[in-house]
């Protein structure tokens, strides 16, 4: 399963984000065409407008654009470098997600206003170990466990949280739920839930709710599958 499409995405979501919530987002939107090595002029041309838009914006003469002119921009610029080959792109997915490779996250998506962890629970046919599922959460991650707690160092095990701990995390193909709750164990954040995916709750290792139970985390499983998982959650407009 690629995660190649959700990059853009995934990119175009930090991008824009990163503008709009900037207490000047026209050096950050100039910030990223310059990363994006696109002349004004070009973006200009392509948007339809004349550059001085383009610099009034970037030099804060002109208020900051709204979200959907942020989200045009965005696209531009990516829409600019796919053509040329994707090179930027691909630079910036890569410092994203840290060599984090598609067979260790199968998707990650952030949303941009609560859900609440029943609804998203319920979607992907959970039931609760421990923990209370009255819980907001601001994005999910799908990781493959055996390869993450493999491949990834602890600074790389971070990169699995996004923008934010307070998300699902959703461990794949678990055979007793130990390996995941020690890899979280030993680092500094925790999740707000974890969802163990692949294991009926009389198979999880009592150990792992005591520690669910110890850091406060909803401990969740599943025996829905993982594409299953993956496009119901992308399926979902919350």
């Amino acid at each position: 399963m690629s995660m190649k499409s959700g990059l853009r995405n995934q990119l175009a979501e930090k991008m824009a984000g990163e503008i709009t919530l900037s207490d000047s987002p026209g050096h950050a939107l100039k910030k990223w065409r310059m990363n994006f090595e696109v002349a004004p002029g070009i973006l200009a041309e392509r948007l339809d407008v004349s550059p001085s838009v383009i610099s009034d914006y970037e030099s804060g003469r002109r208020k900051s654009p709204g979200t959907a002119v942020v989200g045009k921009i965005v696209d531009t610029l990516l829409a600019i470098d796919e053509e040329s080959g994707g090179r930027h792109i691909q630079k910036f997915s890569t410092m994203l997600f840290s060599n984090v490779e598609d067979d260790v996250i199968y998707d990650l998506h952030e949303y941009e206003t609560a859900v609440p962890l029943q609804n998203f629970a319920d979607v992907i046919g959970c039931s609760t170990l421990w923990g209370s599922l009255d819980k907001p959460i601001f994005g999910y991650t799908v990781v493959n466990s055996l390869n993450a707690i493999m491949q990834l160092s602890s600074d790389e095990f971070n990169r699995i949280y996004g923008w934010s701990t307070e998300r699902a995390l959703v461990f794949t193909n678990v055979s007793t739920g130990k390996s995941p709750m020690v890899a979280i164990r030993v680092t500094p954040f925790k999740p707000r839930c974890v969802v163990l995916q692949g294991i009926e709750a009389p198979d999880v290792h009592p150990i792992v709710v005591k520690m669910a139970e110890r850091d406060r985390i909803t401990l969740l499983c599943t025996g829905m599958d993982v594409d299953k998982i993956v496009s119901t959650l992308r399926e979902q407009e919350w």
